[in-house]
């Protein structure tokens, strides 16, 4: 099939976009409004942009919490959401109002950061200490009226258990982290294969 994705004419149930633009990991953002209130949100729009620096991004639609406090105060932290901790990670998905702990809604510890103020989720393998860089504005209005803005953080800190490191090697299937799909869906990363990139 073909559609115009900009009418949205492929007479389906449901948008297929996110279905196909998939995994998508998951940013588990923690972050502290000027006045100490904890938040705390997944974001499935994430990614990791560049490796020297180190820089994350993530994508909020509409102006909600994370990225209001992240503005406010230059600095969160990406947790992973992991397959042990998916039931977690759905409640901090809930919408809370403005000031209310999605940490502590969620039954989760927080555990103190090193280099930034937000806390990290204690129980995820991975957290990485961010400073923020900038929000980049979605141009295209949407249809809906909501608009995007990508958050982009220089990853200054990063926590790793040491659980998962392998021979010097972080094991992906000890952490098993949760990806997001289409619709309702979700995967986990627990089993791997290599390719070795050709010699020219």
């Amino acid at each position: 099939m073909f559609y115009d994705a900009i009418e949205n004419s492929h007479g389906l149930p449901h948008d297929p976009f996110k279905a196909l633009v998939a995994p998508r990991p998951i940013g588990w953002i923690s972050s502290i409004s000027k006045s100490g209130q904890v938040n705390l949100a997944p974001y499935s729009f994430f990614n990791g942009v560049s490796t020297d620096p180190n820089v994350v991004m993530f994508s909020s639609g509409g102006f909600k919490d994370s990225l209001v406090n992240v503005e406010e105060t230059g600095e969160f932290v990406c947790n992973l959401a992991t397959f042990a901790l998916r039931d977690e990670m759905n409640l901090s998905s809930a919408a809370l109002q403005r000031g209310e702990n999605e940490m502590e809604f969620a039954g989760l510890e927080a555990a103190p950061s090193k280099l930034v103020a937000p806390p990290r989720v204690a129980a995820s393998p991975v957290a990485m200490e961010c400073k923020y860089l900038h929000t980049y504005k979605i141009p295209v209005p949407s249809k809906s009226g909501t608009d995007y803005h990508v958050v982009f953080g220089h990853v200054i800190g990063i926590h790793i258990d040491d659980e998962v490191i392998v021979d010097g090697l972080v094991d992906i299937t000890r952490i098993q982290p949760l990806a997001r799909l289409g619709y309702h869906d979700y995967s986990v990363v627990d089993e791997v294969f290599s390719l070795t990139r050709p010699q020219v």
